[in-house]
Order: C-alpha cells, then sequence, then structure tokens
C-alpha cells in the first residue's frame, strides 16, 4: 500500500517536528516546511495528499498558501492550525477553502480522525475521476456511448453487434430482464445501413392476441368492431428499415403463424383484408423466455424459432460483469446529477460495498433506478450507504461482526476491534491497521498493552 504523505507547515520548530513524528507513528509520511513560500516549492516536487497549515507565517502567510493550494492543487485537502485568538482567521479561511481547522495544542486523536476523514475524502474523489475517464475513453471507443463496459462479455457483445448490424440477418437478443436488451436492438440499428430508416418497437406483452395481430399487420375498415377505418401496421411503417419485437416469447400461436410467413415471404395481408402487401424489415426480437423450453411445451412454434434466431446474442446478467458495475454507477450519477442539478462526487466506501456485494436480481435497470434514489435522497456530496435503497442496506451485513454488550468500556471494545479485526485478516498488521484507519505503529503500541498477546507474531504475516 503507498503511504498518504502530509505535508506540515510552521514557523515554530517544536510544533513542526512534534507534528511529523506524531503522523510517521500513525504510518503517514511527512514533509515539513516553516512558511508557505517553501510549502509550495515542496507541492510543486512531491505527492502531496494533505496539508496541515498554520496562519500566522513570516515570508507568506497560511491564508496567502491556501489561496494558492485552492487555485493550483484543487483537489489537495488543507487543514489549517490556529491559536485561540485567530478563530475568526480560520473561520475565513475555511469560507475560502480549507476543509476544517484545529486549535493549538494539536488534539492527535481529533488529528488523526480529521486526516482520515479528509484523506477517504480525497479517495473518493480521485477514484471517480478515474472512472469517469475511463468512462469517457470507452465511449470515444465504441462510437456508441449507450453501452458500457470494460468486461470481457461486454467487449464481446460489443464486438458482435458491430460485425453483424451491416447483414440483414434475423437476431433474437436474449438474457435477463434489465440487462439492456432493447439497448443492444439500438445498437444494432445505429451501426447497421438502415440507421436512417424507420426503426419501430413493438412490446408483444402489452397487447393480447387480436391487438397484437392487428398492430403488427394492420387491419382493413370493419375488420371487427371499432375498426373504422383502414390502418397500417407496424411492418409496414417499418418499410425499408427495422422493426423490433420485445418480448417476442409471448405472442400466441395464430400470431407466430402469421409472423413466420413475413419472415419467409416477406408479405402479409392486413387482418380482414385480402390485398398480399410485400415489405422490406429486418427483424430483431428479444426474450428473457428460454424459448427451447417453450417449443418442448408447445408454447412456441420451432420454424419460427429458426427464423427469428440465425443469429444469437445473449446479454449477460450483471452478476457476471461486475467489473462495469463502477463504471455504469458513473454514468448513471452523472446523468441524475444533470438532471437533478445535484453536484455529487462520488460514492463512499461503505456504499460501494454494498453495491458491489449485491446480487443485482434485476441487473442494469434495477442499478439504474437505485442510483437516481440515491441521489435524491442524497444530503451531502458523497452517497452514503444511507442513501441506498434498503435492499442494498442487507447486502452490507457481514457474518464478521463483533457484537459488543451493552456496559462494555471503551478499552474493551477497542482491544475486541483491533483483535478481531486481526483475526479477520489472518493477524497481518498492515491490512489491519489500514481497515480500522490507524498507523501499523499503533496496533503494535496496542498489542503490547494486552495481556496473552504473541508478541513474535510475524508483523506482516
Amino acid at each position: 500500500m503507498v503511504k498518504r504523505t502530509v505535508l506540515i507547515v510552521d514557523d515554530e520548530k517544536n510544533i513542526r517536528e512534534g507534528l511529523s513524528d506524531a503522523v510517521e507513528m500513525e504510518g503517514y509520511s511527512s514533509l515539513k516546511a516553516e512558511n508557505g513560500k517553501e510549502a509550495l516549492s515542496l507541492l510543486s516536487k512531491e505527492d502531496v495528499d494533505i496539508v496541515i497549515t498554520d496562519l500566522k507565517m513570516p515570508v507568506m502567510s497560511g491564508t496567502d498558501l491556501l489561496k494558492k493550494i485552492y487555485s493550483s492543487y484543487p483537489t489537495i485537502p488543507v487543514v489549517v492550525l490556529t491559536g485561540h485568538g485567530t478563530i475568526e482567521d480560520a473561520v475565513f479561511a475555511m469560507q475560502n477553502g480549507a476543509v476544517d481547522f484545529l486549535t493549538k495544542p494539536v488534539n492527535l486523536d481529533h488529528l488523526f480522525v480529521l486526516i482520515k476523514k479528509c484523506l477517504s475524502n480525497k479517495e473518493i474523489v480521485e477514484k471517480n475521476y478515474q472512472l469517469q475517464k475511463e468512462l469517457d475513453d470507452i465511449k470515444s471507443r465504441n462510437s456508441y456511448s449507450r453501452i458500457i463496459g470494460r468486461s470481457q462479455g461486454a467487449r464481446r457483445l460489443m464486438d458482435t453487434i458491430q460485425q453483424v448490424a451491416p447483414t440483414r440477418a434475423s437476431v433474437l437478443i436474449t438474457g435477463e430482464s434489465g440487462v439492456g436488451k432493447e439497448l443492444v436492438a439500438d445498437a444494432l440499428v445505429h451501426f447497421s445501413d438502415r440507421k436512417d430508416a424507420p426503426f419501430v418497437k413493438v412490446h408483444c406483452a402489452a397487447l393480447n392476441a387480436n391487438l397484437l395481430e392487428s398492430e403488427l399487420f394492420g387491419h382493413v375498415k370493419g375488420a371487427y368492431t371499432g375498426a373504422i377505418s383502414d390502418k397500417k401496421g407496424r411492418f409496414e411503417q417499418a418499410n425499408g428499415g427495422t422493426i423490433f419485437l420485445d418480448e417476442i416469447g409471448e405472442i400466441d400461436q395464430s400470431t407466430q403463424i402469421k409472423l413466420l410467413r413475413v419472415l419467409q415471404e416477406r408479405e402479409f395481408e392486413r387482418v380482414g383484408g385480402d390485398k398480399t402487401i410485400k415489405v422490406d424489415v429486418r427483424v430483431l426480437s428479444a426474450t428473457n423466455k428460454n424459448l427451447e423450453e417453450e417449443i418442448q411445451k408447445g408454447n412456441f412454434r420451432e420454424d419460427l424459432y429458426y427464423r427469428l434466431n440465425v443469429v444469437n446474442l445473449r446479454v449477460p446478467p450483471l452478476r457476471e460483469r461486475k467489473e462495469d458495475l463502477f463504471l455504469l454507477c458513473t454514468n448513471f450519477l452523472n446523468e441524475f446529477c444533470k438532471e437533478n442539478g445535484r453536484n455529487i462526487t462520488g460514492f463512499s466506501n461503505e456504499a460501494k460495498a454494498a453495491i458491489d456485494a449485491y446480487s443485482w436480481p434485476g441487473n442494469i435497470r434495477e442499478l439504474r433506478n437505485c442510483v437516481e434514489s440515491a441521489v435524491v435522497m442524497c444530503k451531502g456530496n458523497t452517497i452514503e450507504l444511507s442513501d441506498l435503497p434498503i435492499t442494498l442496506h442487507h447486502s452490507a451485513e457481514r457474518d464478521d461482526v463483533i457484537t459488543l454488550e451493552l456496559g462494555t468500556t471503551l478499552e474493551e471494545a477497542e482491544k475486541a476491534f483491533i483483535l478481531g479485526t486481526l483475526d479477520k485478516y489472518g493477524g497481518n498488521r498492515t491490512r489491519a491497521a489500514e481497515a480500522l484507519g490507524i498507523g501499523r505503529k499503533t496496533i503494535h503500541r496496542k498489542l503490547l498493552q494486552y495481556s496473552g498477546e504473541d508478541k513474535s507474531a510475524d508483523e506482516e504475516a
């Protein structure tokens, strides 16, 4: 793990040296400067993660330093140090970019909590920036911004879409509910030579048998009660272009026969009519059903299945493409922040852990709804676990928990957390310290206080 670096700026040598020793005991690296000018020089040469600066200094004050950091290094958090007589200056500094202030003499426990919080927020911003950059790169490479992914499954899907799209072959898109089958159909049209021709979508499950037949093939005046005039069907509307039949597994046997004829002969008659209409239409269809099982049950025609399934595109569920999870989260976060006028930088580590642990039975549709809800519920600039839907809270619950009875002292609770975390990480003090947000030397010091601790344990086990 790369050590985070704290830059300490103070003209008093004792404070500078004392704070430096303290942060290094907690596992951080430290840099020291006695005024703002020297601090800026270090910032230009070194990787600094957080700055702790006094306000009253010669050569360049902490206030002037803060302004220059804010303009040149806006992602570096700055904590100001102040004496009791300069609280107003500290408040002014916070209004101009400082994240917090500490009064002298410094409370080290408060300092370490503050450093951890600042670095955690900085890490969220950095990770979100990296995800945003990767998201932009993927969208640029794909030339199609609506299907997002770096996983093998997502890349294979996009490659196949671009290979199949220019052909006239019928494509059957399969996958669970919510995986984005309609987006795949959109992409097939986008990369085809019919991009500028009609593209008609039909959601077959939304219509009963009689209405679906009329919707697909049209009807003539008087074909049935309410048919007061001739009407073009969706196949006529799509002539020269593409039709997308979503939930194709829901159509009845009578409509299946007529659909088979369209695929074979490129012709049909309107409901109630006798005039044969010829069309040039590419057929894309989608289903979340296993059509081979439906054939065995007698619910779906085998000959129609083979006509529809010239090319099969399986869209993987979200649980099979976890690499894409936070790219999708970032994309939806951008979308809903813009839509709702919010400025949210990303997801907290706890929120990410819950998102990652959840199985996403509703796939991308469920994830999109989750992020929209979180953006609306978020009270700050980071989405926390409490902002996520309650169903995700259960995914964050773990078996490796520590239970404390009421009446447990703080000293006993601290011991239980440290020993329990060490046990979880197999005695590895570095990983345990990282999880607890404290320095490795602090764990070592605490273990020396606990009776029965094996002091000879391998610190890097």
